[in-house]
């Protein structure tokens, strides 16, 4: 079992000691969010809540992924990072190859890419990103950006973006790993396609069956290799729970630890003790 600090709703200037501590006390990657702008009022419902109101409030900073990613791992020297979830359809897909590989090459390939086709039309439209189609161009996106991170010579055509002989460098040493966010079938199959999948917060046991179909799916389609199942559990807090759950099929678990000792409204100081406790606590003896 792998352990993710999730650094979202984070203050800017925790981020820099939450990473170092991480990378120090074993974790093995820090969470990324992503969103371009926060409006201040939506018809878009917030699909993770029951209410559809969102989980933070209007105002909390949201950085942009690959600049922070960038600031981090130049501060860290063994830790991952990932994107939870970045929307990969609000953007131009060759910008997104330039970003994730410089990214992936100056971390010394610890950049995993976690996408998610987005659910708020209104920061769509902000952006002249059509929301219709955002779910096609994901999948041809993620076709192009395999293309464009390999070295030497690409062309590509697509129905939505093509591309004459070109290279792109720097070049990522090894394939940038592919993670997908999202509940719906269509989103389990395009996870199964790629390297891993993205959840939100369930019990141990919804978790387990999450991964558990994903596994089905990856068998019917011929797919082998390492695959992730990234998630936050919200009955898990001992390690034989968390054990509990990598034997469902869960590979890394997502989480704010300082929560467990000091709610989600701590001080640095809290975070970085929390933690400090939480590998003692679980993190340690999850690896004797």
């Amino acid at each position: 079992m792998r352990f993710a600090v999730s650094l979202a709703y984070q203050p800017l200037d925790h981020l820099a000691e939450m990473a170092r501590a991480a990378d120090r006390l074993g974790y093995h990657s820090l969470g990324v969010p992503d969103h371009v702008v926060d409006l201040e009022e939506l018809a878009t419902p917030y699909p993770y809540t029951s209410d559809g109101a969102r989980r933070w409030e209007v105002g909390t900073p949201w950085p942009d992924p690959w600049v922070l990613i960038a600031s981090l791992a130049a501060l860290t020297t063994r830790i991952r990072f990932f994107t939870s979830v970045y929307v990969l359809p609000l953007r131009n897909p060759f910008q997104v190859a330039k970003s994730v590989g410089t990214a992936a090459v100056l971390s010394g390939d610890r950049v995993d890419l976690g996408i998610g086709i987005g659910w708020c039309r209104e920061e769509f439209e902000l952006l002249g990103a059509d929301f219709s189609t955002r779910g096609r161009r994901t999948d041809e996106a993620l076709d192009l950006l395999a293309a464009l991170w390999r070295p030497g010579t690409t062309t590509f055509e697509g129905r939505f973006h093509s591309a004459p002989p070109l290279t792109m460098e720097p070049t990522p040493s090894r394939p940038v790993p592919v993670f997908v966010g999202g509940l719906s079938e269509v989103a389990f199959a395009r996870a199964a396609r790629h390297d891993g999948w993205i959840g939100d917060l369930y019990t141990i046991e919804e978790a387990g069956r999450h991964a558990q179909a994903l596994a089905r799916l990856r068998e019917d389609a011929g797919r082998t290799g390492p695959f992730s199942v990234i998630t936050a559990l919200s009955d898990a807090f001992a390690p034989e729970h968390f054990a509990r759950a990598g034997e469902l099929g869960v590979t890394d678990v997502m989480t704010m630890p300082w929560a467990y000792y000091h709610g989600l409204e701590a001080t640095l100081e809290q975070k970085l003790d929390g933690m400090e406790r939480f590998a003692a606590d679980v993190l340690q003896p999850l690896e004797m």
